[in-house]
């Protein structure tokens, strides 16, 4: 959520970053908005004011044993009209909010200008893609011919875009799990936490999922719980509503989840095999941590997702996500694309976002050093999705003969098997 005074003081700077993210929205209703509520609660003080002055009266006029019916009866009117102005200031409290909330991110500077992912900017890439010297196939006729995703099953257990793992299938998305956790904790310093799968709406909102983004997530019927998207929704919000001391800061945190979402509006697209599902494994991480250190503490995050991918040999591209393709929390983002072969092609593996102050403020997350509390940034990506690390490692290292050999990283976290020829492994 953006500064009301922000908006209120420099409206320029939120339209020009409106017009960089090429958003149709207006702010004219929630700067007209915020004018009324602003009107109303100052006639509300004065009708405070002159309340003070009338109970005074009244108290003078029955000491004096006077008449203070007229006076008793002014003080009820007055009364009543700030009750009146009361319910009114907390409708337009409530329209005020609700405007604010669905106001996106302002861009950072160094966000390119662009319209869609077309339009965003490489930055680097690492390793070189596999030149085979068989047809490359894809990570479905892969899994399919080694037994180790069952396809047809997991529509059957539950509907379309969802699979069964098994045997080495399933071994191999455990071990990505268990080796990306140590890497993370162990080497770069994370903070290992089991979160509940399920969050509240404040959770939601926090983050910025709610109230724009709520057909793109599963709610549990009847009940304020939704199955998180990500774990970026309840490790972030772990500090709700807290005042952190500036000492506890840079806080790291690391969470293997499962993650729920509808895909609302991507009906259509990778609909074949494991990219786009409605459950799929993902370690991610999550940063706190003071405004003047988030833009480094976002690079390190980058940085930590990489590692995974290098140390798997996993060949990809850091591209920076142009305005137009830019989240609706974030400030800045990177996405780590791995190589693909059965695509020829780099996809998404990771997102690594700095959201400044904006998911800070909306959960109420500061921290205080020697003057006011102030709101921390957030920072997070995913280290990696677990499901697209399988799908590039069985599309990267597969043979001509349908095998998939082990990288070496992870083998010890799969008791030492180095080739995946068989579901049973």
């Amino acid at each position: 959520m953006i500064d009301i005074k922000l908006l209120r003081d420099e409206p320029e700077v939120v339209r020009a970053a409106l017009a960089k993210r090429n958003s149709a929205l207006r702010i004219e209703d929630a700067l007209e908005t915020d004018a009324k509520r602003r009107a109303l609660v100052y006639e509300v003080e004065q009708l405070r004011a002159e309340q003070n002055v009338a109970s005074e009266a009244i108290g003078v006029k029955k000491k004096a044993r006077e008449d203070a019916s007229d006076a008793i009866a002014a003080m009820k009117t007055i009364k009543d009209r700030i009750a009146v102005l009361e319910e009114q200031v907390r409708e337009v409290d409530e329209a005020l909010r609700y405007a604010l909330l669905t106001m996106p991110n302002i861009p950072h500077d160094s966000v390119p200008p662009g319209a869609s992912e077309v339009d965003n900017r490489e930055v680097r890439r690492w390793g070189t893609p596999r030149v085979f010297d068989f047809e490359a196939k894809d990570h479905v006729d892969i899994a399919e011919k080694l037994g180790i995703v069952d396809f047809e099953c997991g529509a059957k257990l539950a509907g379309a875009r969802f699979s069964l793992s098994k045997g080495a299938g399933a071994r191999l998305e455990r071990a990505l799990i268990n080796f990306m956790l140590d890497v993370h904790t162990q080497e770069h310093g994370y903070t290992e936490v089991l979160p509940p799968f399920m969050v509240n709406s404040a959770c939601m909102e926090g983050t910025g999922q709610l109230p724009k983004f709520a057909s793109d997530s599963f709610r549990v019927e009847n009940t304020d719980y939704w199955l998180i998207p990500t774990a970026e929704v309840p490790v972030t919000n772990i500090h709700r509503q807290e005042i952190l001391s500036a000492d506890a800061l840079p806080l790291y945190y690391a969470a293997y989840t499962p993650c729920f979402r509808s895909e609302a509006g991507s009906y259509g697209k990778d609909t074949r095999g494991m990219i786009r599902q409605h459950q799929f494994n993902k370690v991610e991480m999550v940063k706190l941590c003071a405004p003047e250190d988030s833009w480094e503490e976002l690079e390190r995050l980058t940085a930590n997702a990489e590692t995974i991918l290098q140390r798997l040999g996993l060949p990809y591209r850091v591209v920076t996500l142009c305005a137009g393709d830019l989240g609706f929390s974030s400030a800045k983002t990177y996405d780590l694309e791995v190589w693909l072969p059965g695509q020829n092609a780099y996809r998404e593996i990771s997102s690594c976002s700095n959201f400044a102050d904006f998911q800070a403020r909306r959960a109420n997350i500061r921290f205080k050093r020697d003057k006011k509390p102030e709101f921390v940034h957030t920072i997070n990506g995913s280290g990696l999705a677990v499901g697209r690390t399988a799908v590039a490692i069985l599309e990267n290292y597969q043979e001509a003969d349908g095998s998939v050999v082990i990288p070496e990283a992870i083998r010890p976290y799969m008791n030492g098997l180095e080739r995946i020829a068989t579901a049973t492994a």
